[in-house]
């Protein structure tokens, strides 16, 4: 999932945000409307650039993690571990009137890639 394509596909996919595409443009709508959708869209970028650099410095800590299990013989995953982050990100997803499902959803894609990577960390491949 390309975090860009919670604007529905309506992004101009560039990073900047700016430019509103041809669609738009030829489909004459009004000029506010064009320069509103492009505020938007560039505060959309904006997010997105945040929630990158987020997960890389999430991901940093959890290969932290995974050197520190292998070094330990623990093992990769710690299903009690996931199932209270998963509680607790449901319970931080309402409070923040976001669907606790995509939630979880999105927690659940991050976890498999964390233990992908722990795994990959104590068979000594990294």
């Amino acid at each position: 999932m390309n975090i860009s394509d919670l604007d529905n596909g309506a992004g101009t996919g560039t990073g900047t945000g700016a430019g509103t595409g041809a669609a738009d443009d030829a489909a004459g709508i009004d000029e506010s409307v064009t320069a509103e959708l492009a505020r938007l869209r560039d505060s959309i970028d904006n997010i997105d650039a945040a929630v990158v650099h987020m997960l890389a410095e999430r991901f940093k800590c959890t290969q932290q993690v995974g050197h520190l299990k292998a070094r330990h013989q623990l093992p990769p995953a710690d299903p009690g571990r996931e199932a209270s982050q998963i509680a607790r990100l449901r319970q931080l997803a309402e409070n923040a009137k976001l669907d606790p499902a995509f939630a979880e959803k999105l927690l659940n894609f991050i976890i498999a890639e964390v233990i992908r990577h722990h795994e990959t960390i104590a068979a000594g491949e990294e």
